[in-house]
């Protein structure tokens, strides 16, 4: 996941529980699991403790004649409205059932989630609220789920639910099968120009969309582009993105620090155009198996490093492809390519459709062979400790239709 690098005091908290203590235990009571004690030290991963709703002694419920008195909100629930609706009792494992986490985000877990009633699978980002409000990111995570509420495209990653409890946040996405880009690049070192060109396509009409509807997304980059199980992406994680009209500016700096534009490393004035920015670093990475510019450790020697790179197309790039990149890795932001009108114009994309339905009736055949490799599940779950799911006090009693639910509830974990 990208980051916030900037030097700001966000970091102190609206409200810090002394209690905060790692553990697994609080989600699981969220939605009706339990986790066995061994299991709460995974990851670093802090959460809240439980908490209770009044001061003192929770009063008896009522007599089933009298009627049902609703307690006020305590703050560390209205401070996520009405982003967050509350939801004082979830769904338990009859409803939904955890297959396994996908990957762990700046804040919390991924998790891979069966709704047993639709029978459909989901990706639900779990976000402790303690660990929100400490880095400062509240208004960060409202703006995320309404801006995901509001775009609607096919190469857009699709937000279906979001809600609170008492000590978590939940924000419930489509599940990609097919798992992210950087995946099957570390697989493939490197693409050809016709699955590049079709990469190009797709993302150029999601930041096209995003850009015309206001929004900058600001962490353009492989691991958050998501493949569906024919191959085509979804521009996923919304977590930085923000409003941004059409002249405004940003100063904030954050992102993933070798897709940076100059102008973010610099701490702005920044727009739209550092997004076409990250889309030339993500295709000359495609097309090249390597970054024009390694990362650094910090944002000003980054700035040093991209300020002094020349950018030279390699020769194994066709004159399009290299003029497509040379035009979106143009220091100034005022001359870069940095609409979609102009970028579907460019000679590399002679004869390619944009429409999307079109764009997605050939399956991406490279994508779909490299999934077969025995190797995905296990590139896939960087990061990630497989064995861990082992000592989940999960329901795995199997679902109509299930083939081998241990060897899915392993490799689901990895994707």
């Amino acid at each position: 996941m990208g980051a916030d690098v900037s030097n700001h005091s966000k970091g102190q908290p609206l409200l810090e529980d002394p209690r905060c203590a790692p553990g697994w235990r609080g989600l699981l009571s969220s939605v009706g699991l339990s986790f066995p004690a061994g299991l709460c030290r995974w990851g670093g991963l802090r959460f809240a403790p439980r908490r209770t709703i009044t001061e003192g002694r929770r009063p008896e419920p009522p007599a089933p004649e009298e009627p049902f008195l609703e307690w006020p909100l305590p703050g560390f629930i209205s401070l996520f409205l009405p982003e967050f609706p509350h939801r004082s009792r979830l769904p338990g494992p009859e409803r939904f059932q955890i297959l396994g986490c996908i990957a762990k985000g700046s804040y919390g877990p991924i998790l891979k989630v069966r709704d047993r009633t639709q029978q459909r699978t989901y990706a639900v980002k779990v976000l402790p609220k303690c660990e929100i409000l400490r880095h400062g990111v509240l208004a960060q995570s409202k703006e995320e789920v309404t801006i995901q509420r509001q775009v609607r495209h096919p190469f857009l990653h699709t937000l279906q639910d979001c809600w609170q409890t008492q000590r978590h946040l939940f924000i419930m996405c489509e599940y990609c099968s097919t798992g992210d880009l950087y995946t099957y690049w570390t697989m493939a070192g490197r693409f050809g120009e016709e699955a590049v060109r079709v990469f190009a396509a797709e993302l150029g009409s999601a930041l096209g969309f995003l850009h015309d509807f206001g929004i900058i997304h600001r962490d353009v980059k492989m691991e958050n582009v998501l493949l569906n199980d024919q191959g085509h992406l979804k521009l996923a994680d919304f977590g930085l993105s923000r409003r941004l009209e059409r002249g405004g500016r940003a100063y904030t700096i954050c992102g993933t620090i070798q897709y940076m534009a100059p102008e973010v490393l610099s701490g702005g004035p920044y727009n739209h155009a550092a997004d076409w920015w990250s889309l030339g670093v993500l295709l000359f990475s495609l097309a090249t198996g390597k970054f024009p510019v390694a990362p650094r450790p910090d944002h000003r020697s980054m700035l040093q490093e991209v300020r002094s790179c020349g950018y030279e197309m390699p020769d194994t790039f066709s004159p399009e492809l290299g003029l497509l990149i040379s035009e979106l890795l143009c220091q100034n932001p005022m001359c870069r390519l940095r609409r979609l009108e102009r970028f579907r114009k460019q000679p590399f994309f002679r004869g390619v459709t944009f429409d999307p339905q079109l764009l997605q009736k050939t399956p991406v055949c490279l994508i779909l062979e490299l999934k077969q490799r025995p190797d995905r599940p296990a590139r896939a779950g960087r990061g990630l400790e497989l064995d861990v799911f082992k000592t989940f006090d999960l329901d795995l009693t199997p679902l109509p239709g299930d083939v081998n639910r241990g060897q899915e509830t392993a490799q689901g974990s990895a994707r």
